[in-house]
């Protein structure tokens, strides 16, 4: 499977912000939506950058209260790490490893197209695993 199969499974929906959104508005919409990353776009849907938990903690750790008000675009992660829609569930596992990152954003033609988390992932590997010995207890009982 790759992560065309996830998309389809979970949908192509993702939580953005522009650049200019403050800390404190990510934060809501982190809050509201029960969600572990935001992916900063621009207006052509043009991936910019991603906002994790861990930079909520970083930003307020180095900055205190004051963060609050920062624009996203001067504390968010530029360095995205992305995959396609052609991007197997190994090639995405190595890459989420590689990157310690846990969620990448799926881009297709330079725009953003959906994201997948690591829970995605696992919840995927868990399924494969189960399927797998179903398959072997029913080769088994024959």
């Amino acid at each position: 499977m790759s992560v065309q199969g996830i998309l389809k499974e979970k949908g192509c929906g993702v939580i953005t912000a522009p650049p200019k959104a403050t800390v404190a508005e990510a934060c809501r919409l982190l809050h509201d939506n029960h969600i572990g990353a935001i992916v900063v776009v621009d207006e052509q849907n043009s991936i910019r950058g991603i906002f994790t938990e861990r930079d909520v903690v970083s930003v307020i750790a180095s900055s205190g209260a004051s963060a609050l008000g920062e624009d996203l675009q001067h504390v968010m992660w530029k360095n995205v790490h992305c995959c396609t829609k052609d991007t197997s569930i190994n090639g995405l596992m190595e890459a989420m490893n590689r990157h310690k990152a846990r969620h990448l954003p799926v881009q297709a033609n330079g725009r953003l197209a959906g994201i997948i988390s690591i829970g995605d992932v696992v919840r995927h590997h868990i399924r494969a695993i189960e399927y797998e010995a179903e398959y072997i207890r029913s080769y088994i009982a024959g």
